[in-house]
């Protein structure tokens, strides 16, 4: 009898069920069990029936035979709510899966336990939602998960589920992943299809997982890639990434440590300790550290801009009568990218996207790697929309119904004017951006690797605060594989826990 979830990594869960120490079905009904008593929050649907027949009939010559699964909200599984973690979609329901979790489930032979809660649309880097509520930190209840991809991170950090899908479009793997102490991987944009249905618009989201340790991230990496021609920007398939591990000499490799890449300004502690961590892989592994200068601009308010157009395809004519039943910040999002993004936007917005690939494309001319901070600091609070503890603009916008109004009659007002000032919206976004820093700050150190469409990966670097911190290392595009090795060589020398330790933590690899 199995009285609690598996707390080793996917890989070691099907050793063991290969091994015979454990089996499917008892390992999906502890799985089931500990969901329904954990105060999380981090599933917005179990379906048990569904998950006890593929467990039932697991096929344990399978990457993940048998491994009870998470699948983040926002990604469609035929049969299951398509509600994109909003009120407005709360009754629909998917036709159709997508590619990546058909090939998680077919190829990999992943045991589908139900929905993991997203926010709203993947509009925002935090853990609630009108739909689902507050999903908590395993590290600190209370405390954010991040977002988008909370509930998966919540899930496999709190000890639920060994392995949950994720989705980065600004940071939305990694910055989970650096919140919870998990292992969190975007891969070359294109690495993973995000067929069918896929947007091009903006090219900045790509698939993945939450993982507790590197070969699961490398397993599901080998799953899951590879080109589906209903995604036209997917990559083909790449060698073995998880056999290659630990095949790359990195000895000698440049790397440049730039904590607050993008200028986002850091908490007390979090440069500290991501120095420190750096310094020992760099020791550790016979990296050469150099100075190099690297100043990109933050683009994560002409990302948002750019992103809510899709959002506005999607809701269709649903908008602007739906705004009530959406997240508050999500909605002024809407309202203000209608009223600020026109022609003149969007050219200020391509011309700060090519300064930015420009200025990554020297930096990996002379390193290989450049080291940052994930986040700006360790989890705050699990309801706030922000990581800043002073009042922030959409705090404003949505205090009351006269300043939401008054903020609608100002974007209006702001709308008529761009036609005789086209340059207004882009000198109010400035603006904005300046005098309230929290709308660009979270997600600022994740961003620019979405709009350059490089691999870059956020890998436990220790606690501030007793909450955990992320080392973010990025590398030039298509060297995935050396990112894996950067973090295996973490993994080996300064293991961390692959639960949230309300027990005992498990070393890596185990």
């Amino acid at each position: 009898m199995t009285d609690a979830p598996w707390s080793g990594d996917a890989s070691s869960l099907v050793d063991a069920f290969r091994a015979g120490d454990r089996s499917p079905v008892e390992e999906l009904d502890a799985t089931i069990a500990a969901i329904g008593a954990s105060d999380l929050n981090c599933f917005s649907l179990v379906d048990a029936d569904r998950a006890r027949a593929a467990a039932a009939n697991a096929d344990l010559s399978k990457p993940f035979g048998g491994v009870p699964t998470g699948i983040k909200e926002l990604e469609a599984v035929a049969g299951w709510p398509q509600t994109e973690a909003s009120l407005v979609f709360r009754d629909r329901i998917a036709t159709y899966t997508t590619t990546n979790v058909t090939r998680l489930l077919d190829r990999g032979g992943a045991v589908p336990v139900g929905q993991t809660t997203a926010s709203e649309f993947g509009g925002l880097n935090v853990s609630v939602t009108k739909l689902n509520g507050v999903t908590h930190n395993p590290w600190r209840h209370g405390r954010t998960v991040g977002g988008s991809s909370a509930g998966s991170a919540a899930a496999v950090a709190g000890g639920l589920v060994s392995l949950a899908t994720g989705g980065d479009g600004g940071g939305s793997i990694r910055i989970p992943a650096g919140y919870t102490g998990l292992l969190g991987m975007k891969g070359t944009f294109g690495r993973i299809p995000r067929s069918p249905n896929a947007f091009m618009r903006p090219n900045t989201v790509v698939l993945g997982n939450l993982a507790r340790s590197v070969r699961d991230a490398a397993r599901y990496y080998d799953v899951c890639s590879g080109y589906d021609p209903a995604d036209p920007s997917s990559l083909p398939e790449h060698p073995n990434f998880e056999a290659g591990l630990g095949t790359h000499d990195l000895a000698g490799k440049r790397v440049a440590i730039i904590p607050t890449l993008s200028g986002v300004t850091l908490e007390p502690g979090v440069e500290e300790q991501l120095r420190a961590e750096a310094a020992a892989l760099i020791a550790s592994t016979g990296m050469v550290q150099v100075d190099i200068e690297l100043s990109v601009p933050n683009l994560a308010a002409q990302w948002m801009m750019g992103n809510l157009a899709t959002l506005l395809a999607d809701l269709g004519d649903h908008w602007p009568g739906c705004a009530s039943e959406m997240t508050s910040e999500v909605a002024a999002g809407l309202f203000m990218s209608q009223s600020l993004y026109n022609l003149r936007t969007a050219a200020v917005a391509e011309a700060l996207r090519v300064q930015a690939n420009e200025a990554m494309a020297a930096a990996f001319r002379e390193v290989d790697f450049v080291i940052s901070a994930t986040n700006p600091g360790p989890a705050f609070k699990a309801e706030a929309a922000t990581s800043s503890e002073t009042a922030s603009f959409l705090d404003w916008a949505k205090s009351n119904a006269a300043a939401t109004y008054a903020f609608r009659s100002l974007l209006f007002a702001t709308r008529l004017a761009s036609v005789v000032a086209p340059k207004l919206p882009s000198v109010l976004l400035d603006r904005v951006g300046q005098m309230f820093p929290d709308l660009v700050n979270m997600g600022g150190l994740t961003i620019i690797s979405n709009i350059y469409g490089n691999p870059a990966v956020s890998i436990p670097a220790g606690t501030v605060d007793g909450l955990p911190v992320g080392m973010q290392v990025l590398t030039r595009h298509h060297a995935d594989e050396l990112l894996f090795d950067v973090a295996l060589a973490v993994e080996r020398e300064r293991p961390w826990p692959l639960v949230a330790p309300r027990g005992a933590p498990v070393p890596a690899g185990v």
